[in-house]
């Protein structure tokens, strides 16, 4: 948990796959940068062939290197004090809107929206039951959270038969 003027504060970055199932959750302090975080979540995934989708907090040279050593292609725009700005297809980062579904689907949990749990390990745990219940009431409704990657030709599969 960070601290700052406005008190103790926290960021949940999550990594979700073209379905907008989680994949991975992390909880920082609220002063750390977004794209510290996204570059650790990044690292251990396989990006090989996928699209990875992210807002300007996460433009960073070291995520986009990652990005382009892993053969994938990144949908991230520009931040503004850039010298030279790259281009960004606008029409696929208009799905990054589901993104922001999860979030706002998960303020409307009051526990998590105004941050009752002092302890991370708890609010982790409970911020993850909520997101494991709204999959399970949604069902396979359309949400993507953090980083999404677009569905390829033949996407692996997970166990218990949901595509990766």
């Amino acid at each position: 948990m960070g601290r700052s003027r406005g008190g103790l504060t926290s960021k949940i970055h999550v990594v979700v796959d073209a379905l907008g199932y989680p994949l991975r959750f992390e909880l920082t302090a609220g002063q750390q940068h977004d794209s510290v975080s996204g570059y650790a979540l990044l690292q251990n995934l396989e990006l090989t062939g996928r699209t990875v989708i992210a807002d300007r907090g996460y433009d960073m040279n070291k995520i986009l290197e990652l990005i382009e050593n892993q053969k994938a292609i990144a949908v991230i725009p520009s931040r503004r004090h850039r010298k030279v700005q790259r281009s960004c297809d606008w029409w696929l980062y208009k799905e990054r809107h589901l993104v922001e579904l999860l979030f706002n689907r998960l303020k409307h949990y009051r526990r998590i929206a105004t941050r009752y749990d002092k302890l991370a390990c708890t609010f982790m745990a409970r911020s993850t039951s909520y997101v494991i219940l709204r999959i399970r009431r949604v069902g396979a409704t359309k949400y993507r959270a953090g980083f999404a990657a677009t569905p390829q030709a033949n996407p692996p599969s997970l166990p218990d038969g949901r595509r990766v």
